[in-house]
């Protein structure tokens, strides 16, 4: 299998620079790159002048119970993280198979709850399984408070990441399992469905960035998580811009990480992404 090729967004909508193009882009870099060091010199004087470098604000780094408390939080990000990718990669596949299954009925529906999932904010979805199901007398987990939403909200762009995935299979391919006696139902299984996955692997891994991203309103539900526990810590040492220096670092590192995964599956699959 060949290697993929990883393609830029430049490289995909526009033709090679030519010296003079490559010239003026390396003047941009260079500006670009003095204005963003003096930006930063900029707020580092900030903080000094401000006194946020003061070590009372930075010195509970240097404790092990911080690290801890913030490693039990990052484990319960990755936690609702990972549930709720799986989820929303089984129902974002139930709703992508239900659009394409040629019965109008189902499919109406299906377009209809993929359009509101993806149309509806994560935080308005948490909101109501913080307040619904209690009015109602059931006792939901703040675990399930957060995992479920998060999970509903990307099953409705995951939904079509996969018909994407499916749309991109030959039509050849299709008319061909077809004209051999396999059912519309057994093309999708056996044909279309794995290189669609395959077509959209990097895709998924790319979405979770977004999963990552929407668990930092955990504080609606009181979930542990690492943005909750770093308000915690913010409230005990009186250190907030400190502690989000390093809590953004880290989110940062590990979306970074995520991306970085989804180019090495894509190398791997031999599948073309454009970043």
């Amino acid at each position: 299998m060949s290697a993929a090729r990883t393609l830029s967004m430049r490289d995909a909508l526009y033709e090679a620079p030519g010296p003079k193009t490559r010239h003026r882009v390396r003047i941009g870099t260079a500006v670009s790159a003095v204005v963003v060091l003096l930006a930063i010199a900029a707020v580092i004087r900030q903080f000094w002048v401000t006194g946020q470098l003061a070590p009372r604000y930075w010195s509970l780094f240097l404790q092990w119970t911080t690290w801890r408390f913030l490693g039990q939080g990052l484990l319960g990000t990755v936690a609702v993280a990972l549930t709720a990718g799986a989820i929303a990669l089984v129902l974002g596949l139930t709703l992508m198979l239900g659009r394409t299954s040629g019965v109008r009925p189902l499919a109406a529906l299906c377009r209809v709850v993929t359009d509101f999932f993806r149309g509806v904010p994560s935080l308005l979805l948490i909101y109501f399984f913080f307040f619904v199901p209690a009015q109602l007398g059931l006792k939901m987990p703040s675990f399930w408070m957060l995992a479920l939403p998060v999970a509903l909200a990307a099953s409705g762009v995951l939904a079509e990441v996969f018909r994407a995935g499916v749309n991109a299979v030959p039509k050849g391919q299709v008319e061909a399992a077809l004209s051999i006696g396999l059912s519309r139902a057994q093309t999708m299984r056996r044909v279309v469905l794995p290189q669609a996955v395959r077509y959209v692997i990097p895709s998924l891994i790319a979405q979770l960035v977004v999963v990552v991203k929407d668990t930092t309103v955990a504080y609606v539900v009181s979930f542990p998580d690492l943005m909750q526990n770093a308000r915690v810590l913010i409230t005990s040492y009186d250190a907030l811009v400190s502690m989000y220096l390093v809590i953004a670092v880290i989110y940062i590192l590990i979306n970074y990480a995520i991306n970085k995964a989804s180019v090495y599956v894509a190398h791997r699959t031999g599948v073309k992404i454009i970043r």
